[in-house]
């Protein structure tokens, strides 16, 4: 991969990133998921936001995976 490839991969695992996090915020309606992890996602009532909220989780670990690899 060039360098240019790498820094637009970066930037779309960055938008990706911004993206899963604004949406566990908005399922969960808070941040405090951030400090106590994917268990405070099971703890959501509305099954419609639980489920949301663990396939955007999904989406985040993926990213945060894939930016290991190429960093």
């Amino acid at each position: 991969m060039s360098i240019s490839q790498i820094k637009n991969l970066q930037r779309r695992l960055a938008n990706l990133e911004q993206e899963a996090t604004e949406e566990i915020n908005r399922a969960c309606g808070h941040e405090l998921w951030q400090s106590l992890g994917f268990d405070a996602l099971d703890t959501l009532e509305d099954p419609d936001r639980r489920c949301r909220a663990n396939y955007y989780y999904g989406q985040l670990q993926t990213v945060r995976e894939l930016r290991d690899v190429i960093s």
